[in-house]
């Protein structure tokens, strides 16, 4: 335990990471399919003679400059400081193993930055040509920093033998590329790209359902109908590429999903297979949606029904992301570095030496509760909360100090067919360590103490 513990009540650290990652990924992933939809978009106007389009063209890249350098940016700031405050370990990993690649990323961001506002600025103002290469420009590096990021999500996923054969030993930079490059790198960088230029057509639908004024009507027609025949090819596309991103993932991320289907019968339809299924109802629901309402009848097509489309577009990817961090459990880089920050080559050092004494935020008290306490701060308070998410009082379920030594000592040593090795990672500690563990938990398995009433003993005076 070499950084504190950030503790976040009710929901938890990871949904802080989920909420501000959700927001930025559907703003950033515009960003990078907008940066195409735009000047395919202009050079549609140039080539066709569609002048009408001009001013509804110019107004959609104002709507996309605020969003994504802003908002954007912002929440960019956001994700470095919740990943920072809840897996700092797994952080620095990225960190140290990736900060060229890094370096790379925020040398395109600064120009996809600089491309936006000369691109939104410069309508009008240069020779077309000259502001269509500058699109160009934008489209290019923006989708440069997707390959990046890319790269170094996937790597968390399947960092990939020649990796984890070299992790700890000081030689991972020798392994750069073949980490950035790793099994799952190409099936996630089509399934992002097409997510990106999906959310282009979403978004452009929201800005063209906006248009009402009369003249402007069959203008409003033809763009809207143009954004949905952007729009479908893309989201039909996805579910075929998610699948080739399942064909390519570990054996054991994919037995995550299968158990849920296979016991389907059995009323044990898990969590993350549900929420994977969701991601592909929802993915043809838009498809629907788009060409029932958008295409066939894009004369009333309103702000409510792209915002509806929207809706639909968050769900979908605030499940594809949930399915994507839960399949990886219980790591948080799979092979090397557990959910809770503990590198699955320190597991034999911590159960000998201990898990507090090497860490400068243990209190120095031989209090049974209070070195449970920060096992557990430690440990557990990645995926667990005391009272809310994921609840420890609610899990416990007034157990008992005896049985909730057996339950930990079964985390401990987990016996291979136990379903908790799928999700959890091993219960690290000496035997005094896992014992104070129990001391601690046993304080929040009690019921609470009624207090003095009605029903107490002062209700018969």
């Amino acid at each position: 335990m070499n950084y504190p513990v950030w503790e976040v009540p009710v929901i938890g650290g990871p949904w802080v990471i989920g909420i501000v990652s959700i927001f930025h990924v559907l703003i950033a992933w515009f960003a990078v399919g907008g940066g195409l939809y735009l000047p395919l978009a202009e050079r549609k106007l140039y080539k066709e003679g569609k002048e009408e389009w001009l001013p509804v063209l110019m107004r959609h890249s104002r709507f996309f400059l605020v969003l994504t350098s802003a908002f954007g940016a912002v929440s960019g700031v956001g994700i470095w400081f919740s990943i920072g405050l809840v897996q700092p370990e797994a952080t620095s990993t990225l960190i140290h193993n990736f900060v060229f690649g890094w370096a790379m990323e925020w040398v395109f961001f600064v120009i996809e930055l600089a491309s936006a506002a000369v691109y939104y600025y410069t309508w009008n103002r240069v020779p077309r040509e000259l502001h269509l290469k500058v699109g160009y420009v934008y489209a290019i590096s923006s989708f440069l920093t997707l390959v990046i990021i890319n790269g170094i999500l996937a790597f968390m996923l399947t960092p990939g033998r020649p990796w984890l054969d070299v992790a700890g030993t000081g030689h991972e930079a020798s392994r750069f590329w073949l980490a950035f490059f790793n099994p799952t790198y190409f099936p996630s960088l089509v399934l992002r790209s097409l997510a990106c230029l999906s959310l282009a057509g979403v978004y452009a639908l929201i800005t063209y359902s906006r248009v009402d004024d009369p003249a402007l009507e069959k203008t409003k027609i033809s763009m809207i109908r143009w954004s949905a025949q952007w729009l479908l090819p893309m989201v039909l596309l996805l579910p075929v590429v998610l699948a080739w991103f399942l064909l390519m993932i570990p054996n054991e991320s994919r037995v995550i999903l299968q158990q849920g289907m296979t016991t389907i019968g059995i009323g044990a339809f898990t969590q993350v297979t549900r929420i994977a299924m969701l991601t592909v109802l929802t993915t043809f629901t838009i498809a629907g949606v788009v060409y029932f309402f958008a295409y066939q009848s894009p004369k009333d097509f309103s702000l409510g029904h792209a915002i509806a489309v929207l809706g639909l577009a968050v769900v979908a990817t605030a499940s594809t992301e949930y399915a994507r961090e839960t399949i990886r459990k219980p790591f948080v880089i799979e092979g090397h570095m557990y959910s809770n920050g503990i590198r699955k080559s320190d597991v034999d050092k911590i159960n000998s030496q201990g898990y507090l004494t090497a860490s400068m935020w243990t209190p120095d008290t031989m209090d049974p509760v209070k070195r449970g306490e920060y096992v557990f701060r430690g440990q557990c308070m990645s995926c667990h909360t005391v009272s809310g998410y994921r609840s420890m009082k609610r899990l416990l379920q007034q157990r008992d100090e005896k049985a909730i030594k057996k339950l930990l000592e079964m985390l401990h040593n987990p016996p291979k067919d136990s379903p908790y090795v799928k999700y959890m990672p091993p219960l690290v500690g000496t035997p005094e360590e896992i014992d104070n563990l129990a001391v601690y938990l046993t304080t929040l398995s009690k019921p609470p103490i009624p207090a003095s009433g009605a029903n107490g003993p002062m209700a018969s005076r």
